[in-house]
Parts: structure tokens; C-alpha cells; sequence
């Protein structure tokens, strides 16, 4: 009697199960039509980006600034967009792991009652014997039979013991899927914010800019000349107070220069500028030198990461020029980290974080053509906070090569 009341529960499971899988298959439709409308936004941002990589490349007209910030209003927008969709997308991809999760569970039911029968009917032939099953046999056959089935049932016992472990190791990888799925959903709708109040930003520029000049060539022409000569200032200064303090570093009090020291402060990390006398740099820098690296963190808004356990030692903004609004990490192992050109600060001074948490969202801010992360390291024991006219604070010290740490 109780084997058949566990069959008729099992019975009573497969219509379950099939149902919850049928739920799945809709669900996998779904998210395979979001992530084509996604590539398809995807295109459209890289698209929108080669005609703003156009447009900086024009000369500095004030025709040729609006046109940035319209297509970079157009590139937030682009953005907002992707975010909704990643949002929508990857709550369907958590409604089906949770789909996933439940067969998984009901399977692991039936498979224990499968189990249990199964033992009990090993029991029963143990507890009368091989020996004696095959001596109450009436024919050879029949006793080759009755070994058969008891050598078979150990067979299955084994198969279904197997069968429940892979079933609780699938299900263990489903639930830290979705775990991790929920945190990318609160991580993209922290982006999602960011790149609202960039576009608003954009426009609230957009306005200023006409109010300042006028809408007048010659005007902008003045605002831009001041702001460069400024942003050289500033930027010969630094150079020269940090081009002393690298001849000054004990190496003896660095980490050893090795992958992994540092973790990569952005996901799906794409350098565009390498430290130090780059190509670029001697066209671009009186100093010849770029004292960091640039990463690829575009449209706004791509979340930035702490690259290594520490203390937040600064969060500043330098306006319009040089750093902007950026952040400067003290870390446990003589080594500080910067990141500037930012559009949204997430930690203050004082903050204890640790590697991988987002610590602020990507921008344009400062002396920035386009959205993207400047990331210096520093020896800690050289790093200064001096105050230059017109830009605040700004973090100087002697700089390392990132790339000698990063993986």
C-alpha cells in the first residue's frame, strides 16, 4: 500500500513538471526577443558612438560642441534604454531560473521516491538471499532471472543516487545564478539612474553653453581658449611635481609587480591609452607623459569598481577641468588608486570598501572628450592633495604603471 500511494504521488508530479517546463520554454522565448532588441540598441550606441568620435575630431567650433552634446543627449538616451531592456531582461531570466529551480526540486522528489522503492525492494531480496531466491526457483532460468534482477537493482540504486547528486549540484548552480542575476539587476538600475541625470546634465550644458556665448563663434572661441590655457597650467604643474617624486620612490616599499595585485576597475575592461610616453602622449601633453590608463566606460554610467580592498582618502571635483569629479582609494599595500572623469561619486571620504564594489559611475567630466575612466596608481606614501585656482583639490603623487598590477 505505501508503494502505491508514493507511485501516485509521483504520478501526480509529472503533470507538474511538465507544466513548469512548458513555463520555461515561453520565458527562454521571451528573453531570446529581448536580447535581439538589445544587440539591435547595442548597434545603434556603437553607431551613435563613431559620430561622436567623428565630431571630436573636428576643430573646437561652437556649431561642432552642440552637436557633441545633442548626440551625446541621443547616446544617455540610447543608454536609458539598454538599461530598461538589461532590467526587463534579466527578470525574466530570474523568473525562469526560479521556473528552473522548481522542476529541479520536483525532480529530486521523484527521484528519492524512486530511491526508496528501490531500497525496500533491495531489502526484501537481502534479507531472503540470493542463495535462497535462486534455490526457490523452479527452473535454472528462472534462478539466472531472479540474479539478474537483484544484481540490477543494485545497478539502479547506484544510477538513482547519482542522478539525485547531479540534480543538487545543478540546483546549487541555478541558485548562485540567480543570486548573482539579482545583484546585476540592482547594479543596472543604479546605471539606469545615472544616465537619466546625465542627459539632464547634457541639456542643462547645452543651455549654459548658449547662455555664455550667446550662440555667438567668437565668444565660445574666448571661453574655450581661457579654459586650455588653464587646463595646461594645471597641467604642467602637475607633471613637473610628479616627474620629481617617481626619481624619489624606494621600490623596496612597493608590492611586487605581479597579475592579480589589483583587480580591473571596470568590467569587460578595453584600454585606449596606455601609462606613460605613449604616442598619443607626445603628440597631446607638453609633459610627453600620461601618468595613468585609460579604460573604455561608455555611454556614461558604466558602474566603476574598487580596485582593491581600502579607504576612500578623497572624492572631489575639479569642474571643467582636469580630473573632474573623481575618487582616490588608499589601499593596505602602498598603493592608491584613482578614478577620474567621473559622473557620479557612490562612496565619501572615509568609506571602507573592498574590491569589486562600485564605488562611482563613468562620465565625462573635466578635460574629457568623451566618456571614460582615467585610472592612476600611486605609491601611497607620495600622494598629495594640491590646490590649483579655478579646479579645487587635485591628487598628485608618484604614479606607477597600472598594467604591472592589473590581471
Amino acid at each position: 500500500m505505501k508503494r502505491f500511494f508514493a507511485s501516485l504521488a509521483i504520478l501526480l508530479l509529472i503533470p507538474t513538471i511538465i507544466f513548469a517546463q512548458s513555463a520555461a520554454e515561453v520565458l527562454r522565448a521571451q528573453i531570446e526577443e529581448q536580447n535581439k532588441r538589445l544587440s539591435e540598441i547595442n548597434a545603434q550606441i556603437e553607431s551613435n558612438q563613431r559620430v561622436l568620435d567623428q565630431i571630436s575630431n573636428k576643430g573646437k567650433t561652437l556649431e561642432r560642441e552642440l552637436t557633441r552634446i545633442d548626440q551625446s543627449i541621443r547616446q544617455a538616451d540610447l543608454g536609458i534604454e539598454r538599461s530598461s531592456l538589461t532590467i526587463s531582461t534579466l527578470s525574466l531570466e530570474i523568473q525562469a531560473l526560479e521556473t528552473e529551480i522548481d522542476i529541479k526540486e520536483k525532480s529530486i522528489v521523484n527521484k528519492r521516491e524512486a530511491l526508496i522503492r528501490l531500497l525496500q525492494d533491495f531489502q526484501k531480496r537481502d534479507q531472503e538471499g540470493l542463495l535462497l531466491a535462486v534455490l526457490n526457483s523452479k527452473t535454472i532460468s528462472e534462478s539466472v532471472s531472479e540474479a539478474q534482477n537483484i544484481f540490477d537493482l543494485n545497478e539502479g540504486l547506484l544510477l538513482e543516487v547519482n542522478q539525485i547528486r547531479n540534480l543538487k549540484i545543478e540546483l546549487g548552480d541555478k541558485l548562485s545564478n540567480i543570486t548573482g542575476k539579482k545583484v546585476s539587476v540592482e547594479r543596472e538600475k543604479q546605471t539606469l539612474e545615472v544616465r537619466k541625470d546625465v542627459a539632464k546634465d547634457e541639456k542643462v550644458n547645452r543651455a549654459e553653453l548658449l547662455a555664455e556665448t550667446k550662440n555667438q563663434e567668437g565668444v565660445y572661441k574666448e571661453v574655450i581658449s581661457t579654459l586650455e590655457q588653464k587646463q595646461q597650467e594645471i597641467s604642467n604643474q602637475i607633471a613637473e611635481i610628479e616627474e620629481q617624486l617617481r626619481v624619489s620612490v624606494d621600490p623596496n616599499t612597493l608590492p611586487t609587480a605581479r597579475s592579480g595585485v589589483l583587480g580591473w576597475p571596470v568590467e569587460d575592461p578595453f584600454l585606449t591609452q596606455e601609462y606613460g610616453s605613449t604616442a598619443f602622449a607626445q603628440r597631446a601633453y607638453k609633459s610627453k607623459f600620461h601618468n595613468g590608463i585609460d579604460l573604455r566606460a561608455r555611454p556614461a554610467g558604466v558602474p566603476i569598481l574598487a580596485a582593491e580592498d581600502g579607504e576612500v582618502i578623497a572624492v572631489g571635483n575639479n569642474g571643467n577641468v582636469q580630473y573632474g569629479r573623481y575618487v582616490l582609494v588608499k589601499h593596505e599595500n602602498n598603493l592608491t588608486t584613482l578614478y577620474a572623469h567621473l559622473s557620479r561619486q557612490w562612496v565619501s571620504k572615509g568609506d571602507k570598501v573592498k574590491r569589486g564594489d562600485v564605488i562611482a559611475a563613468s562620465g565625462n567630466t573635466g578635460y574629457s572628450f568623451a566618456p571614460h575612466l582615467h585610472f592612476v596608481v600611486y605609491t601611497s606614501d607620495s600622494v598629495l592633495l594640491k590646490s590649483f585656482p579655478g579646479a579645487g583639490l587635485v591628487p598628485v603623487g608618484s604614479t606607477l604603471d597600472p598594467l604591472k598590477y592589473l590581471p
